[in-house]
């Protein structure tokens, strides 16, 4: 599906071969045909999501671009204006405190091609340019060699270990963190 009406939406990042912007409800397709494959799912939250779950999820996105500014926002391979994935920024819980992380989903015919490195990249760069962060997380479940590859790639380190239930599941979790002035001096 291509969805190139890029003209209703804020641009918030560019790239190389991407655009990221903020998504919209007509993005609900195309979500679920990430969030509803088992397989892209299965590393990262353990089962596939139900449609409802879906919007559901967009709906929250929707709000967080109101109430923080900032969310998981639509992956636009530049080249076609196909919607590939969802990358960016949301507050989760560590340690008792709400800590910035980088977060990707992307449609199984896209990994391995270096998007979510290029994605990821640009949201640590928005995150310490615009929204003045010094430092950004992502948590990533120990299982899941992509995501953590990803993140290694764009200078973060493991900082800390977890175990919890998620979706009635025990799993183990990699805290990564990029600081401020380690990106700056790239």
């Amino acid at each position: 599906m291509t969805n190139t009406n890029l003209d209703q939406t804020k641009i918030i990042a560019e790239t190389e071969r991407l655009l990221l912007r903020e998504m919209i409800p007509d993005d609900l397709e195309v979500l679920c045909g990430i969030m509803c494959d088992q397989q892209a799912m299965e590393a990262a939250y353990v089962t596939a999501f139900t449609a409802e779950e879906v919007a559901a999820w967009l709906q929250r996105h929707l709000k967080r671009y109101e109430t923080l500014g900032f969310g998981l926002w639509a992956v636009i391979l530049k080249q076609t204006g196909q919607m590939i994935g969802q990358c960016g920024l949301t507050m989760q819980s560590w340690n008792d405190q709400e800590i910035l992380e980088i977060g990707y989903l992307f449609q199984r015919a896209h990994w391995h091609r270096g998007y979510a490195t290029e994605a990821a990249r640009a949201c640590m760069d928005y995150a310490f340019s615009v929204l003045g962060a010094s430092a950004v997380y992502s948590v990533i479940p120990a299982a899941h060699d992509a995501s953590r590859a990803v993140a290694v790639r764009n200078g973060m380190q493991i900082v800390d270990r977890c175990s919890k239930n998620f979706r009635n599941v025990d799993m183990d979790f990699l805290h990564f963190s990029c600081q401020r002035s380690r990106n700056e001096s790239r």
